[in-house]
């Protein structure tokens, strides 16, 4: 039976750490912390303490913006208005909570992350710490037995000491990722429904039988790009992972490689493929299965390319980690590139593309992932316009991009 006064002390102590960390009181948060967590939620805005801390600092950025934009010196305690959010306490608030446990991504009722509402608000430092908080916490996530989806945990504050994380600390690790991984709501499709399902193409797009969208007209852009950045010279060798429409295969056979080499698994693309005469068209050799099964026999054959693209769907990072860290390396040629120049990967750069933050934590992680397989990463701003506005979404259930500039990477061996 539940106990009403007891409840009643929880909220308080809900609000109590809310309002310390709304106010910056990192003495009085501390006070708190020390007999409740830090990943408490107000029952009716969804706020965390990190939401409150960030969001508390709104009404310092509007009136900084509107200072520097009218050309006057903030005003001061003395002259009766409210005093200026000072940002380094939020600072200090901010790694209190994180030194604690707090979650990095937790969702409020508005749907915002911490760090989505610091970027709204402009505020650079506070984002960035939420950015590193969220790469510090999958990187926990790949010590405890690899990569999951975005949304999953907490970590302590210095993970670059934690070699020698006792076992009471992996436990409650452990704990953090899977109340976290429970809580997010998150929609994932998984490779062997996605290869067993239906797919049907359009004019504009390819989208699977529950109308999720594996390819569309509008990547043609950043798929261009990727293919000049990839083979900027005719006569190379080329291998695609992951056919799709065909948008990149149709820009790398525009460059007149020696041999491009395309590994496809799902029986409706290699359908379209053959019925669009791929398999006839100069020095293409199509590849039918999954790139886990027919990269490893290539490797074995001692075959090298000058250029790897990577673009498969319904598979998690995992699979791209797995990858680069096992693949790569065994079949891009070190001195494959342009003039004798090391060989080049890319990919398609869309993961965590739902939301702002957690685009540029993957992002992060994943050239940590290449530099440690011995590759370093140039990354290219691109503009991506107003999808909804253009109405590139109709009929498709998924939107897996909902941001203003994509990152395009090129790969090559580190010097």
């Amino acid at each position: 039976m539940d106990d009403p006064a007891f409840e009643i002390e929880t909220d308080l102590d809900t609000q109590s750490i809310l309002l310390a960390s709304a106010n910056h009181d990192v003495d009085a948060l501390r006070d708190l912390l020390r007999n409740s967590s830090a990943n408490v939620q107000d029952a009716e805005t969804g706020f965390t303490p990190l939401h409150a801390a960030i969001a508390a600092c709104e009404r310092g950025a509007d009136r900084a913006q509107s200072s520097e934009k009218n050309g006057v010196t903030e005003p001061g305690e003395g002259d009766g208005e409210e005093k200026p959010v000072d940002i380094q306490a939020a600072v200090k608030t901010l790694r209190v909570l994180f030194e604690n446990g707090a979650i990095w991504n937790d969702l409020d009722a508005n749907n915002e992350t911490p760090g989505c509402i610091a970027h709204r608000l402009e505020l650079k430092e506070l984002y960035n710490l939420c950015v590193d908080a969220g790469v510090r916490a999958e990187l926990l996530l790949s010590r405890l037995g690899g990569y999951q989806v975005l949304g999953d945990d907490d970590s302590d504050e210095d993970m670059d000491e934690d070699e020698d994380m006792d076992e009471d600390e992996v436990t409650e690790a452990e704990v953090n990722v899977e109340m976290a991984a429970a809580d997010a709501d998150v929609e994932s499709t998984q490779n062997p429904t996605y290869l067993s399902s239906n797919l049907t193409f359009h004019r504009n797009k390819l989208v699977d039988d529950a109308d999720n969208g594996v390819m569309m007209e509008w990547e043609t852009t950043l798929m261009r790009r990727s293919a000049e950045r990839l083979l900027p010279v005719s006569g190379l060798r080329v291998l695609n992972i992951g056919h799709g429409m065909g948008i990149i295969d149709g820009f790398f056979q525009q460059a007149s490689p020696k041999s491009h080499h395309i590994i496809e698994a799902h029986p409706d693309v290699l359908a379209q493929m053959k019925q669009q005469g791929w398999d006839k068209k100069p020095g293409v050799v199509i590849h039918e299965g999954r790139w886990s099964d027919v990269v490893p026999q290539l490797i074995e054959s001692g075959v090298l390319f000058d250029a790897i693209y990577f673009d498969t769907f319904a598979e998690e990072y995992t699979a791209l980690r797995e990858f680069i860290t096992e693949s790569l390396i065994g079949l891009l040629d070190p001195a494959g590139g342009p003039d004798g120049e090391s060989g080049r990967f890319g990919f398609f750069n869309g993961m965590g593309a739902d939301r702002q933050i957690c685009y540029d934590v993957y992002n992060q992680i994943v050239e940590m992932d290449l530099y440690a397989a011995g590759f370093e990463t140039a990354w290219e701003t691109v503009e991506v316009p107003d999808l909804d506005k253009e109405g590139e979404w109709e009929g498709v259930k998924r939107k897996y991009w909902a941001l203003d500039t994509y990152k395009l990477p090129t790969c090559v061996f580190v010097s």
